[in-house]
């Protein structure tokens, strides 16, 4: 391996298993996505407005890879657009809020009507999401595009009252597995539409399928296999893929083992140094603080994020969403430390 790689291809190369200049430093959109206030107000593109339409999208992604240093560019900025298209109402926030589910559609799993193949993507917000991934590809072939999708857990729980759904994988597994397996058909679909609009990297986030909410019997049951479906399709189209996993994973993590994914992503609490001791094999990314990373300062967050480095983290990244007041100077300190380590 000799060179200084893109940074397409050095992320490319970390979810292939191969070797690299230094890690990745990315943040890959939908939950986990930088469009913070500060870069909004420096580039002009706002959102909710950039939620709605294919252009400003793509500005912001520009926006927020320019001015933060983080290296690739994701959309959307929110996880809401699988379960609008899909029927639940969404509020779409503001510059400072983020979309969230104003109500789920259905009362119970039994009650979900299929929406028609290929609802996402033909959805208003899903062809502006499609338009931004296009635009972006063509604009820099240097720099990937992640598509972000939400998983088919936390979709689910977006389409019938989380609560009710939860007690539901108990009480009505039928009709829950049927919920999930028309979810993830429909994320199947969203994904492969990405991925032909340009997207060169996938990122699942599944937040509600951490193992504090479900626990090891049902993450195997309802999470895994629907996470795998989706990486399976995926990787037909030689995508490589994200899974990202909130909260502490020790309940499930000899699940997480078995997700086929390229690389796995986890919140600040996971000891990834541990992940990468038991298994080898994983590509570990994450997970700095986004605590940290809102009401630190610029020297705390430079010393963690060579802390990641010294533990050998394949991709460095934020460990789950950032908050919208997080200060750009503080990102920049985060980013930059992972590219200064590789100039020293």
């Amino acid at each position: 391996m000799t060179g200084v790689f893109s940074p397409l291809e050095r992320l490319r190369r970390k979810l292939d298993k191969k070797g690299a200049d230094r890690p990745p430093v990315i943040c890959p959109g939908g939950m986990m996505n930088a469009a913070i206030v500060e870069v909004m107000q420096k580039g002009g593109r706002v959102l909710p407005d950039a939620h709605h339409e294919g252009g400003l999208m793509a500005g912001l992604a520009e926006d927020v890879q320019a001015f933060t240093g983080f290296e690739n560019y994701g959309v959307p900025f929110c996880m809401t657009v699988e379960p609008e298209a899909l029927g639940s109402s969404v509020n779409y926030g503001s510059l400072t809020c983020e979309p969230k589910i104003a109500r789920e559609q259905f009362l119970h799993v039994k009650d979900v009507e299929f929406a028609p193949d290929g609802a996402v993507a033909k959805s208003r917000r899903g062809e502006a999401v499609l338009e931004a991934v296009n635009t972006l590809a063509r604009r820099r072939a240097d720099i990937p595009v992640i598509g972000s999708i939400t998983g088919p857990v936390s979709s689910a729980a977006s389409l019938v009252d989380p609560m009710t759904f939860f007690k539901e994988l108990y009480r009505d597994r039928e009709n829950a597995h049927r919920l999930l397996s028309y979810v993830t058909e429909q994320l199947v679909d969203w994904a492969l539409c990405m991925a032909e609009s340009g997207a060169s990297v996938l990122s699942i986030a599944d937040p509600t399928a951490t193992g504090e909410i479900l626990g090891p019997r049902l993450f195997e049951e309802y999470a895994l296999p629907y996470l795998n479906q989706i990486v399976r399709a995926v990787h037909k189209t030689g995508r490589p893929v994200i899974v990202h996993i909130c909260g502490d994973v020790g309940r499930v993590k000899q699940h997480l083992y078995n997700l086929e994914s390229d690389a796995l992503s986890v919140d600040a609490m996971v000891n990834l140094t541990l992940i990468k001791k038991e298994n080898p094999d994983v590509t570990t990314m994450g997970n700095l603080s986004t605590y940290l990373l809102e009401s630190g300062d610029p020297g705390r967050i430079q010393r963690a994020a060579e802390n990641l480095l010294d533990k050998e983290i394949d991709i460095i990244a934020p460990a789950c969403g950032l908050s919208t007041s997080s200060p750009l100077e503080n990102i920049r300190a985060f980013t930059g430390a992972v590219k200064e380590r590789a100039n020293a």
